[in-house]
């Protein structure tokens, strides 16, 4: 069985406003709704549990009727951290089977693709661990706080820019949260991260330049924009 976990518990400081990032509604839709109908639609996809914000419970459900959105089967409360949301996610799993492949997603990635996911997918299938990821093609340079500039540079060709999804079996999430430690839940952000920080390997599978996270108003501008450039390329050819 192929679950998918989507992170929506957090609050959008970054974005402003009363209404959490995930539930900002570009083109008269919530940005939560896009990325679940990605993965209501993938074929492979055949769950979903939704780690929501406390208080948004029945609103998402709403939602989902009102746009169909079938497969969510669990929303659960998010917690304090990243890490502790996925968390709260895995323990809402117990009684799934240790070989189930369980994709963590962030709920403010609407443009997710079906090629991701799919690819995502058959990396895990193959090493038991895949993340999404682009390589890096800007220059990038470490910082030096003293005067807000840099004298060195790292080589970019070595660098790629993790995103989600990523995908485990589920008996290497139960392992890693059995392990983490309160720091680790505290200060890490992503799962691939702990994956690391525990000695772990991690696998790298197809991401996208448009696959974009939403955090600011210059991000949903950005969305929208793409999302109209999309139709436009459906219906005009």
């Amino acid at each position: 069985m192929n679950i998918a976990l989507i992170k929506a518990g957090g609050i959008g400081q970054r974005m402003g406003g009363a209404v959490p990032k995930q539930f900002v509604t570009i083109q008269d839709k919530p940005i939560i709704i896009y990325t679940l109908e990605q993965f209501e639609s993938h074929p492979s996809i055949d769950e979903i549990v939704v780690v929501c914000l406390e208080g948004w419970h029945e609103i998402l459900l709403d939602y989902c009727r009102k746009y169909n959105i079938t497969k969510v089967k669990k929303i659960v409360n998010g917690g304090s951290t990243s890490l502790r949301s996925i968390r709260n996610g895995i323990l809402s799993l117990d009684d799934r089977a240790y070989s189930d492949i369980v994709l963590v997603h962030d709920g403010n990635r609407p443009l997710i693709s079906q090629e991701i996911i799919s690819d995502v997918l058959v990396q895990c299938e193959k090493y038991d661990s895949a993340v999404a990821a682009i390589p890096c093609t800007d220059e990038v340079m470490v910082i030096n706080t003293e005067y807000y500039g840099s004298d060195k540079f790292m080589n970019r060709k070595e660098l790629y820019r993790i995103q989600t999804p990523d995908a485990y079996r589920l008996s290497i999430l139960r392992e890693l949260f059995d392990k983490a430690t309160e720091e680790q839940l505290e200060n890490i952000g992503a799962t691939n991260t702990l994956m690391i920080e525990q000695g772990k390997q991690v696998h790298f599978a197809k991401g996208s330049e448009l696959n974009i996270r939403l955090t600011t108003q210059e991000d949903i501008i950005q969305c929208w924009a793409l999302l109209v450039m999309e139709k436009r390329i459906r219906y005009e050819g």
